[in-house]
C-alpha cells in the first residue's frame, strides 16, 4: 500500500485530491491536524515518509516543500506553477506522447499542468509534432473558466449572497499578457510567440473550454481542416483526452459540460477558411486534480484511470 502525503489538503486542488484518494484501498493517506498542518517540522516528516507528496501550495511554498525533502525515493506531484518548466522535472501530462509518459513513469519529480496551459497545449502540441502549425506562428489563445479556479478566496466572493453585482457578468483578466500560464505554454509546445491570451472567468463554478483560432492559409504545406482532425484522431484515440466530431449543442458549446469529470474533450469546428481548435473540461479535474491523481496512477503502476470521474 503506498503512502501519499498531501502538502496543502486544505486548499481547492487539495481538498479534490483528498476526495479522488480517500476512499481507496492501494493507498494510505498521510494527514496532519489543522494544528499542525503549517508547522514545518511536522511537514518534513510527512514529506519524508511518504512514498509520493502532493504539493498543493503557492510557488514559493512549494519550492520551500522540495527543500524539505531529504528523502531520495519521496516521489514529488507539484501542483504550482513553480516547476512546470523546471530541468529534471516531468510535465505531467501523458497523452502527449510516449516520452511525456515515459518521464512520468520514471521520474519522481511531477510538475502538474496549469488549467489554462492544459487546453492550449492538447490543442497546439499535436499540430506542431505534425508540422501543421509552424514553430513560428501568431496564436491567440480565449479561455472561459469556472470562478474555482481562482481558489477559496474567489469561490467566497462569488457564493457570496451579497456579492458584488459586477461578479455575474463574465470576467476577462491577465490584461497585461503576463499570465503565469504562458511560460509552460510556449515551453511545452515549442513554439518562438507566446499566443495573445484572453482568460476570462465567469458565474459558474466548474469547467472551461479552450479556444485556439487558426487561418487554414497559415498552416504548413498546403495543410487543411481534415489534416487536423485526421492529427487528434491520432493522437486522443484513448486515454483521458478523446477527439469528438460533433459538439452536439444545437451551435453552442457549453463550458462547464464536464464539471467535476476528469477528462477532456477535442473539438475542430469553423470551416476550411476560419479554424477553431477546441478543449473542453473541468479546470479541477483534467485541468487540475484529476490530472495530478492521473500521474499519481502512473507512478504507482495503476491504471491511469483509477479513482477518477469519467
Amino acid at each position: 500500500m503506498a503512502k501519499v502525503f498531501i502538502d496543502g489538503s486544505a486548499g481547492t486542488t487539495g481538498l479534490r485530491i483528498f476526495e479522488r484518494l480517500s476512499n481507496r484501498s492501494d493507498i494510505e493517506l498521510l494527514t496532519l491536524s489543522e494544528e499542525t498542518r503549517k508547522d514545518i517540522s511536522a511537514r518534513k516528516r510527512a514529506l519524508n515518509s511518504c512514498d509520493a507528496a502532493f504539493l498543493c501550495l503557492p510557488d514559493a511554498a512549494a519550492v520551500e516543500a522540495v527543500s524539505l525533502v531529504e528523502n531520495p525515493n519521496v516521489k514529488l506531484l507539484d501542483t504550482s506553477t513553480a516547476h512546470r518548466t523546471a530541468p529534471g522535472w516531468a510535465y505531467g501530462f501523458p497523452e502527449l506522447g510516449e516520452k511525456f509518459l515515459d518521464k512520468i513513469k520514471n521520474g519522481n519529480r511531477i510538475a502538474v499542468p496549469g488549467c489554462h496551459a492544459s487546453g492550449f497545449i492538447a490543442l497546439v502540441y499535436p499540430l506542431i509534432e505534425a508540422g501543421i502549425i509552424p514553430k513560428n506562428a501568431m496564436l491567440t489563445c480565449h479561455s472561459i473558466t469556472g470562478y474555482s479556479g481562482g481558489g477559496k478566496k474567489m469561490i467566497a466572493q462569488y457564493e457570496d449572497k451579497n456579492r458584488d453585482e459586477a461578479l455575474s457578468s463574465p470576467r476577462q483578466y491577465g490584461l497585461t499578457q503576463q499570465h503565469k500560464h504562458l511560460k509552460e505554454m510556449v515551453a511545452v509546445t515549442g513554439i518562438e510567440n507566446a499566443p495573445v491570451f484572453c482568460p476570462i472567468v465567469s458565474d459558474f463554478y466548474s469547467g472551461m473550454c479552450v479556444t485556439v483560432p487558426v487561418f487554414a492559409k497559415e498552416l504548413c504545406d498546403g495543410k487543411t481542416v481534415n489534416d487536423i482532425k485526421e492529427v487528434y484522431k491520432s493522437k486522443y484515440s484513448d486515454g483521458l483526452v478523446s477527439y469528438k466530431e460533433e459538439i452536439g449543442e444545437d451551435g453552442f458549446i457549453c463550458s462547464n459540460a464536464l464539471s467535476f469529470k476528469d477528462n477532456m474533450e477535442i473539438f475542430v469546428q469553423g470551416n476550411e477558411e476560419r479554424i477553431l481548435l477546441i478543449a473542453r473540461y473541468d479546470n479541477l479535474g483534467k485541468g487540475a486534480s484529476g490530472a495530478a491523481v492521473e500521474c499519481l496512477n502512473i507512478l504507482l503502476g495503476r491504471d491511469r484511470t483509477t479513482g477518477l470521474d469519467l
